[in-house]
């Protein structure tokens, strides 16, 4: 696949302004911890897959029930490192999310405040460069959540599947399925491991959709791109 064709974003230099004027202990040890190797070859990179359970899809009024975190690079998936909380929300638990992802009102009365695991998942996601499939959900929900308990939000790096596969869709669709309007597919996570012939999962379980996430991005690389290319290339 082709490399974009605009100026990567300097991670580098954003996350060393972001260590210095940050005044939260936390977020000040993250970004001076970040990953921040914009030229490493793909093939070096450590990668870690994030899935959030949410109580609905409106980062702005909703809150995370459960986090699953999957530590990987393109060999392997280091499943015995892999995390996974049920958290209480600070939003109501709707019914039509419970149906989604299974988490009950006991569960999240009895499960801590996301506060409790705000440590714990930093420091799982310093030094690796964060995997999510969508990442309006996963960047925007944990942004709000840090400012809704440390009055200060949170930048990350991140690499996107479902952008990886919108871009290899739209290659696979070429010049004349864009003058027809062709339709390209589509970008549901299940959807897209199918793709690569990888084993249905079931899905809305945060640990299981970070596993699947891992998966489908190394599948990806695999097929579009080479070990050497810049995580510049991918990286959002």
């Amino acid at each position: 696949m082709n490399p974009r064709n605009y100026k990567a974003f300097d991670w580098q230099a954003r996350y060393n302004d972001l260590a210095n004027s940050t005044e939260n202990k936390l977020l000040k040890h993250f970004y001076a911890g970040a990953y921040n190797q914009d030229k490493a070859a793909v093939k070096d990179v450590p990668f870690v897959a994030m899935d959030f359970e949410t109580t609905g899809l409106n980062s702005q009024n909703d809150d995370i029930v459960s986090v699953g975190l999957v530590p990987f690079n393109l060999k392997r998936i280091y499943c015995k490192h892999s995390r996974h909380w049920v958290v209480q929300p600070r939003r109501n638990l709707h019914e039509e999310s419970i149906l989604i992802h299974g988490i009950t009102h006991s569960e999240v009365d009895d499960a801590p405040d996301f506060n409790r695991i705000i440590e714990p998942l930093l420091e799982a996601l310093s030094g690796k460069v964060v995997v999510v499939h969508y990442a309006a959900i996963e960047r925007h929900f944990l942004n709000n959540a840090l400012l809704l308990r440390l009055k200060e939000g949170i930048e990350f790096a991140l690499v996107d599947t479902m952008e990886i596969e919108k871009r290899a869709l739209k290659a696979r669709q070429g010049l004349l399925g864009r003058l027809f309007n062709t339709k390209l597919g589509s970008l549901r996570l299940t959807d897209c491991r199918e793709r690569y012939s990888l084993p249905a999962y079931h899905n809305h379980n945060a640990l299981t959709d970070a596993l699947a996430t891992a998966e489908l991005l190394q599948a990806q690389l695999s097929h579009h791109y080479r070990v050497d290319t810049p995580i510049s290339e991918l990286w959002v």
